[in-house]
């Protein structure tokens, strides 16, 4: 009894062990999975795909190999948070850095005048320190230089240094300007000041570039403001060509020289392309135009901003120039008003008209002279004083001889077309009783120098003066007045519109030709006082209207800026729906209200507070009606 008592007693000790074991067991390997799970899931959440996981009792270890020692840290941190970081056991290896590929090293180089950013990779074995010295220099101290660059250990890329230091001489020559490099391209992008200074740093960055080096130029001139905008066409029997030509975009440049050349121009001309165009469609007109006088077979057409004066030949058939005049009025864009005249044929039989002598110069320049002149001699001296006092190219001769006028006819006319060389533009008239002047000067004593002209070579009392000042002739004014400037934004905007996507302060991709030609007339502004306004209807909340209204007008400050406009002196101010200028009961009175506002800052609380430039927004989503918004639009259809 006492033996089979032991045998119970070892063998219940056995069977608590053993139970014991295979609980501690499953316990271990419960602890085990639960720790490998817990981990691998943390490092896949974190984006570690090259990291495995195993386990032994309770020490965790974390296999594989790293792209980086920061890597290689950073699983070994994510273990540690879900065991303890005592558990975690580094079996992590780091590639060898020699073997990853070498990333694309880059600079972008920004400046606006004295203020450079520097943005992009560099080599950290690259001897930086001398470029930002030479990039500090350009720009007037360190406090100009904004340095965003950042380093990779990695070999410096061959004609890496050749590219910077032919970068830096662009950088030198281009005061606002964008340049892009990397060791096998440098992409140039800049305003210049003039289109004479784009021919020169064309040509100087083009010959000094390295063989080594793609160099890829893209720089802009900015277009001159021409007032009236001008285009001057003539078709004769000995020559055809423009006497002024201007353009407002390079496609109607090239349209109206193929109308040009189809009308009967040999060689080669220009067309200046500026800012001013009463109509996007000037190119249209203007083709157009000259087409008529190829068809009519000669005469003349002229262009001033959207009159449009045509002068058949004398003799042309009234039939044809009727048919033609008419396919021209038919062709031409609403804006523009077309006079025609076909000149009759004088009748020898007939009276020829009133005796007396007229010049006239137009505002592009052109003189012509007509009506009765007493001899051969004093006609060729009318002529040549005319050709020496105006540039003989603008001078075209109409008169006729008639030796029955006063004996002093030829002094007068003389003393007429002096002056007549003395206003912008104008005629002057001669009668055998008196002379009368009429014209447009740029000079605020014009008429008391005339005055004393006349006088002194025909008697007090022997000529008429009706002669206005404009302040746009004069020479000495110089660059346009902030308020000058606003007008010519009007101008140029027209009947177009500034458009953002529905809803969001983005603009469209239509509003880009209006911000170019604005960037172009503000540039030439200079440092006045703006306030870019945005404005919306009143379709959704009020805070959330006067949000959207501010950042459309940043948005169209911002695109100035990134089009190298001087924008210090400009604010963006959003108003929301609060200061309508249609109704909102109306779709058509709700867009007109959904507008950006150009408003000189210094004018908001004088008299002279409406000098404002209002252009409307066109936004709306096709299709979209405030009914379809519903009340709950936050503003989507502003």
């Amino acid at each position: 009894m006492r033996l089979s008592s032991l045998f119970i007693v070892v063998g219940t000790f056995l069977a608590a062990a053993a139970v014991s074991f295979i609980a501690a067991y499953f316990s271990v390997r419960l602890v085990e999975e639960s720790s490998i799970a817990g981990v691998e899931s943390r490092l896949a959440d974190d984006g570690v795909t090259w990291a495995s996981v195993d386990a032994n009792g309770l020490q965790v270890f974390v296999i594989g190999t790293a792209p980086t020692e920061a890597e290689r840290f950073r699983a070994l941190s994510l273990a540690g948070t879900v065991v303890d970081a005592a558990r975690v056991i580094d079996e992590l290896q780091v590639a060898d850095s020699a073997a990853l590929e070498a990333p694309d090293f880059s600079i972008e180089i920004l400046r606006n005048d004295e203020k450079i950013s520097l943005i992009g990779l560099v080599p950290t074995n690259y001897e930086i320190d001398n470029f930002i010295e030479i990039v500090t220099d350009i720009a007037g101290g360190e406090n100009n230089v904004s340095n965003l660059l950042e380093m990779a250990n990695f070999p410096t890329p061959d004609g890496w240094d050749r590219a910077i230091r032919f970068s830096t001489r662009a950088l030198e020559e281009l005061p606002r300007s964008k340049i892009s490099i990397n060791a096998e391209v440098v992409a140039v992008k800049a305003m210049t000041d003039s289109a004479a200074a784009k021919d020169r740093i064309e040509g100087l960055l083009t010959r000094t570039a390295p063989e080594e080096i793609t160099l890829e130029l893209d720089l802009e001139a900015p277009r001159p403001v021409v007032t009236p905008f001008v285009l001057r066409f003539t078709k004769t029997a000995d020559a055809t060509g423009f006497d002024s030509c201007t353009a407002n975009t390079e496609a109607a440049r090239d349209q109206i020289l193929a109308a040009a050349k189809a009308a009967g121009l040999e060689g080669d001309a220009t067309c200046q392309i500026a800012l001013g165009s009463p109509s996007k469609e000037w190119g249209k007109a203007t083709s157009a135009a000259i087409k008529a006088v190829g068809d009519l077979g000669g005469g003349e057409v002229t262009f001033t901003n959207a009159d449009i004066a045509l002068l058949a030949l004398e003799g042309t058939e009234a039939a044809l120039f009727d048919t033609v005049v008419g396919k021209l009025e038919n062709a031409l864009p609403e804006a523009f008003v077309l006079d025609a005249v076909l000149p009759e044929t004088p009748d020898p039989e007939k009276d020829q008209g009133p005796i007396e002598f007229v010049a006239t110069r137009s505002p592009e320049g052109t003189v012509q002279l007509r009506g009765r002149i007493n001899s051969e001699t004093a006609r060729s001296t009318a002529e040549n004083y005319a050709r020496a006092r105006f540039t003989s190219s603008d001078v075209t001769v109409g008169t006729r001889v008639d030796p029955d006028l006063p004996a002093d006819w030829s002094s007068r006319v003389l003393a007429g077309l002096e002056v007549l060389s003395m206003l912008a533009n104008g005629s002057i008239v001669v009668t055998p009783e008196q002379m009368q002047v009429t014209g447009d000067t740029g000079d605020q004593n014009a008429e008391a120098n005339i005055a004393g002209v006349l006088a002194d070579k025909l008697g007090a009392d022997s000529f008429v003066l009706n002669l206005t000042y404009k302040e746009k002739l004069d020479p000495t004014l110089g660059i346009p007045t902030p308020e000058e400037c606003v007008a010519q934004i009007t101008t140029i905007i027209g009947d177009r519109k500034i458009t953002f996507e529905p809803g969001s302060a983005t603009l469209d991709l239509s509003a880009k030709d209006i911000l170019d030609e604005l960037a172009e007339l503000l540039t030439l502004c200079g440092d006045i006082p703006l306030e870019i306004q945005g404005h919306t209807d009143s379709q959704g909340r009020e805070l959330m209207n006067e949000q959207l209204s501010q950042e459309r007008a940043q948005s169209v400050l911002n695109a100035l800026r990134d089009r190298r406009v001087f924008t210090s002196s400009y604010r963006a101010k959003g108003y929301g729906e609060v200061n309508p200028i249609a109704t909102n009961d109306t779709e058509e009175g709700r867009e007109a209200n959904r507008r950006i506002e150009f408003r000189l800052i210094e004018q908001e609380s004088t008299e002279n507070a409406d000098e404002t430039v209002e252009e409307g927004t066109s936004d709306q989503a096709e299709g979209v009606t405030a009914t379809d918004a519903g009340e709950g639009s936050d503003s989507e259809q502003n």
